[in-house]
């Protein structure tokens, strides 16, 4: 008897034009006039919600793996940039995609993604206080002073890294999900029937 794959062909074939989009995607970035400029927005999370959403939360995970890794040849941070942005996604999609296998309506999925939303904004904020800045000043030789003073430039209310923090990157990462979560809801049923063959 011939055992089947434990992953079909289709399936990674959709993994990786997904990973490949959302590298593609993760390209076209920009900033948000209320926020850090280093604190850039894009879309790059949102085919690794489809994925998520359509093959269940491990799909979704290896987009964002599939895209970091794609970004590592061309990082400017000493992958730092990438590690970070792999963990983002996870915070987000994880969440949202479990929420939703457990019954696939609208509803579970507005709820799922506003719970990865808030998860990946607070989780972002912790890891951003006690992991990256440190690390940005350790490996890219970056001083905190000069991470704050990004921040203070368009809000005076930042004055040390923890407002920065409250003031800057908690509430981009609630606004990205939020953008990214519209985008999602928007075109994930009439995506659907293709990523579902």
């Amino acid at each position: 008897q011939v055992r089947k794959p434990a992953i079909k062909t289709s399936t990674l074939t959709k993994i990786a034009i997904l990973g490949v989009l959302s590298f593609v995607i993760m390209a076209i970035e920009f900033p948000l006039p209320i926020f850090a400029a280093f604190l850039k927005m894009d879309f790059s999370d949102v085919p690794a919600l489809l994925a998520g959403f359509a093959m269940g939360p491990w799909a979704g995970i290896m987009v964002e793996v599939v895209k970091n890794f794609l970004h590592l040849f061309r990082s400017q941070t000493a992958f730092i940039g990438e590690a970070a942005n792999l963990v983002t996604g996870i915070l987000l999609v994880v969440p949202a995609a479990l929420i939703y296998s457990r019954g696939k309506s609208r509803k579970n999925a507005v709820i799922g993604l506003i719970a990865g939303t808030l998860i990946m904004a607070a989780g972002m904020s912790f890891v951003n206080y006690y992991v990256l800045v440190p690390l940005y000043q350790k490996f890219l030789h970056i001083p905190a002073t000069a991470i704050i003073a990004a921040g203070s430039k368009v809000n005076p209310y930042i004055v040390d890294l923890k407002t920065l923090v409250v003031y800057s990157i908690l509430p981009f990462n609630i606004v990205k999900g939020i953008l990214v979560t519209l985008v999602t809801v928007l075109i994930y049923k009439k995506l659907s029937p293709v990523l579902h063959r």
